[in-house]
């Protein structure tokens, strides 16, 4: 790796105004209703606060620790670690990155939660986690451990888009290329560490701890790509099969309809489809294709049903609710067209649904 005049390397890199790679870390996952999926921190900064565990990082946006100006490492958003000592109250809660997340687990154990599937962690194993898994640590509080992380953002939200890896990453073209496969073809979050991403992070975590020291930035950036280096040489050993249809277009459309489906905060927002398709960062006509392909429905008519079976749920379940105020809870606009879409789809309406406790909805 060429990491000869690295101070000025890098400082050139920071010092360029229209990095294209710097104005790709506003977050995307939230809505009107609820923002729970980007990581706000709010327990580790609790914890923080009143001492429960001791943290150290650097942070961009809104992420907890030391600020750093955003032309500095470009797409780096936060790295650091944290030291628990003994039982904890607080977890994570479940949210998503606006960048791939790898977590180091250096000793003591702890749940870890991605895709709904838990994982017993245990020292000397690493997470990755891409832009769209939702995950979490604790189930529901966090165990004793010194936990190292770091956040880094490739221009990506959703699986089919390309990756645009930072201008400070010194890998070969062909090793950034077979590395970018690797993490875009395997979604399975745990790894085993072996000796050499150990002793990474442990010199990362030295270079946070001082980070006014001199040749930091230098520090930070070589430690990193040897990091990367080292998950790839981790990756092509431990990974037995990679699925490149985890990177298609439909793949992407897959995972927006499954949020749609279980998060009622994303069945309620106010859809398009030309919303839903520039949701998924493509045109109407293939958003459309795609999801006709997956569940034989119309992005509408998809969204509607599972808004509709939602409704059903809450008129069973919250009777201190109005019919409205279930109806606008849901998404629709108003009640009388919540009652029409009702009917056509139960074959009863809202009311005598209500009003008849042992009714079956008939779809």
């Amino acid at each position: 790796m060429r990491f000869k005049n690295a101070d000025r390397e890098i400082l050139h890199y920071c010092s360029a105004k229209n990095i294209e790679h710097s104005v790709t870390t506003k977050p995307t996952y939230q809505t009107r209703r609820i923002r729970y999926e980007i990581d706000r921190c709010e327990p580790q900064n609790r914890a923080i606060e009143t001492g429960k565990i001791n943290f150290h990082a650097l942070t961009k946006g809104h992420y907890p620790g030391t600020r750093v100006p955003e032309n500095i490492l470009p797409g780096l958003n936060s790295i650091g670690f944290w030291n628990a000592g003994g039982a904890q109250d607080w977890g994570e809660d479940p949210h998503r990155n606006e960048g791939v997340e790898i977590t180091f687990l250096e000793t003591g154990t702890m749940v870890f939660v991605a895709d709904q599937k838990k994982y017993n962690l245990r020292a000397g194993q690493f997470t990755i986690t891409r832009p769209w898994q939702l995950h979490k640590l604790g189930a529901p509080n966090i165990g004793p451990g010194r936990l190292h992380w770091l956040i880094l953002d490739v221009g990506v939200r959703r699986p089919h888009q390309n990756w645009h890896w930072p201008p400070w990453m010194v890998l070969t073209k062909d090793d950034l290329a077979k590395l970018t496969r690797k993490l875009r073809h395997n979604e399975n979050p745990v790894w085993h560490a072996p000796p050499a991403i150990t002793q990474c992070f442990r010199e990362l975590a030295r270079t946070v701890e001082a980070w006014n020291q001199p040749h930091a930035i230098s520090r930070l950036a070589t430690n990193l790509n040897q990091l990367f280096l080292s998950i790839l040489d981790a990756l092509s050993e431990q990974q037995t099969q990679e699925t490149p249809n985890l990177t298609s277009r439909q793949r992407t459309v897959e995972l927006f309809l499954h949020e749609v489906e279980n998060n009622p905060a994303t069945s309620g927002k106010l859809w398009t489809i030309k919303s839903m398709a520039e949701h998924c960062g493509m045109g109407v006509t293939a958003f459309s294709k795609y999801c006709r392909e997956l569940v034989n429905a119309g992005p509408m008519e998809f969204l509607n049903g599972c808004r509709l079976d939602r409704a059903a749920h809450l008129l069973r379940e919250k009777s201190g609710l109005s019919i409205t105020e279930i109806a606008l809870d849901c998404g629709f606009n108003s009640s009388q067209y919540f009652a029409t879409r009702f009917r056509q789809r139960f074959q009863i309406s809202p009311r005598g649904f209500v009003s008849t406790p042992n009714s079956v909805v008939k779809k």
